[in-house]
């Protein structure tokens, strides 16, 4: 089984910088996709930035070139570099790990507990 712990979510005014992590214990299978998903009040969760095991890296239009997205496979952290933030990028965000091994029984999606950004203008 596999835990998923986000930290790091704070407020902070427009313009503002955080940095999100998501550690994982347990037995983390490999290849995975690790993902940050947010949840705005009163909105369906969206995707925000893929890493893959191979660190390959997809990002939501909305949070290009001011998120950045990494992993440290030796440990099973992942983190979410957030910059320019605007008030739009006010979320629960959550880390998922998706397993896609090819052996069955190695394969599931796991979801953190979320962490809170606020970003007031």
């Amino acid at each position: 089984q596999v835990q998923l712990v986000e930290s790091g979510g704070a407020s902070v005014q427009a313009g503002g910088s955080l940095r999100l992590s998501c550690a994982a214990s347990g037995s983390v299978f490999h290849p995975n996709l690790m993902n940050w998903y947010r949840q705005a009040p009163g909105k369906q969760r969206e995707l925000v930035a893929t890493i893959t095991t191979g660190d390959s890296t997809n990002y939501a239009d909305s949070v290009k070139g001011r998120f950045t997205i990494s992993r440290d496979n030796n440990d099973n952290t992942m983190y979410l570099q957030m910059s320019s933030l605007k008030p739009e990028d006010t979320a629960v965000y959550y880390c998922n790990l998706h397993v896609i091994s090819i052996f069955q029984s190695h394969r599931g999606d796991y979801w953190g507990q979320g962490t809170q950004v606020t970003v007031s203008s």
